[in-house]
């Protein structure tokens, strides 16, 4: 039996990938790692204890958190305020961003936004969610407050983000703009082990992931697109198969590995889209890239978005390249139908 190589020493032997963080990426990303044992530890008490439902207070968004949501959200904080690397967060479940106002962190070079569990509201039926994180160096001083200017960077100026998928099994697929690579959690020595080096996804697919209950609201070309991946046509391998789980790591996880495409567009009632632009489509973005994917707003690649203000949102679009260039073509054909 092979002994498989851990998160910690895949990331030291990788410190060449990011030779200006002294160590310091790797430290948060270890932090990132503590947190994500804790969360799967609670996460697999679910049924057991009272952590599953609705919490009974709303975030910015008026959606209702979870409990888990709320709980996911202060082990990260933790387990990152107690690292001097991070000088602040901004989280999907709070309102504003946080400064980490203690000596060590005010000199702290990086800042990350997260989602601390994507698809909470499916850990009631035993379902994947998952955590989503970006890691951006600040631009604002070292030794004063983080500001908005810190948070409002554009995707490509990420310097690592990743997912922690909750399932079956638990791992963390990650990226430093040096390829995809993904560690698959042991619990039996409490270890992240590498298992999926140098991910890239396939060209193209047979399954597209949408909430199709949303189809009257969907613009024109997304309609006509999803038309065209049911009919029937050898050549193609058509029609593709649906699947839609409703978590969006999960959702993408799955056609990172066996390729398709994933699309939360616009709706008559949210014409920004839905998913937001800092806490989950930049990171999924730049890790569907450096696998090979293409991540859009239907128009535009996601990176290269100017954000305006902490909670935007915009309609998604990621998978195989050649999957999305056809919804592409669907998209600018009925643009203004």
């Amino acid at each position: 039996m092979s002994i498989q190589k851990t998160l910690g020493e895949f990331i030291v032997e990788k410190q060449s990938d990011f030779p200006h963080a002294k160590g310091e990426l790797s430290a948060l990303l270890s932090a990132i790692k503590l947190a994500a044992k804790i969360v799967n530890r609670e996460i697999n008490k679910a049924g057991l204890v009272d952590i599953t439902g609705a919490s009974g207070v709303e975030n910015i968004q008026g959606e209702q958190q979870q409990k888990l949501d709320m709980y996911a959200n202060e082990i990260f904080k933790n387990a990152l305020i107690a690292r001097g690397e991070v000088c602040g967060i901004a989280s999907e479940e709070e309102d504003n961003y946080v400064f980490f106002d203690n000596k060590n962190s005010r000199n702290g070079n990086y800042i990350v936004l997260m989602d601390p569990l994507d698809g909470s509201s499916n850990i009631d039926v035993n379902v994947s969610v998952g955590t989503i994180f970006s890691i951006y160096r600040r631009v604002s001083p070292l030794g004063g407050p983080v500001n908005m200017e810190d948070f409002l960077q554009v995707g490509r100026k990420q310097v690592a983000a990743g997912y922690v998928i909750y399932g079956s099994s638990t791992m963390l697929v990650f990226t430093t703009g040096h390829g995809v690579h993904g560690f698959t959690y042991d619990p039996s020595i409490g270890v992240f082990c590498l298992s999926h080096e140098s991910l890239t996804i396939p060209k193209t697919g047979k399954i597209y992931s949408i909430n199709e209950g949303n189809y009257i609201k969907f613009p024109l070309g997304v309609k006509k697109y999803l038309k065209y991946c049911q009919e029937k046509d050898e050549s193609t391998n058509r029609p593709y198969t649906s699947r839609y789980i409703g978590s969006l790591v999960a959702d993408f996880h799955r056609n990172l590995l066996k390729g398709g495409i994933y699309i939360y567009p616009q709706t008559a009632q949210a014409p920004s889209g839905k998913l937001r632009l800092l806490y989950e489509c930049n990171p999924i973005a730049f890790l569907a890239e450096q696998a090979g994917a293409l991540a859009t707003d239907g128009y535009n690649p996601i990176l290269d978005l100017k954000p305006t203000e902490l909670h935007q949102r915009v309609p998604f679009f990621t998978g195989s390249p050649e999957m999305m260039a056809t919804a592409h073509e669907f998209i600018a054909k009925f643009k203004d139908e």
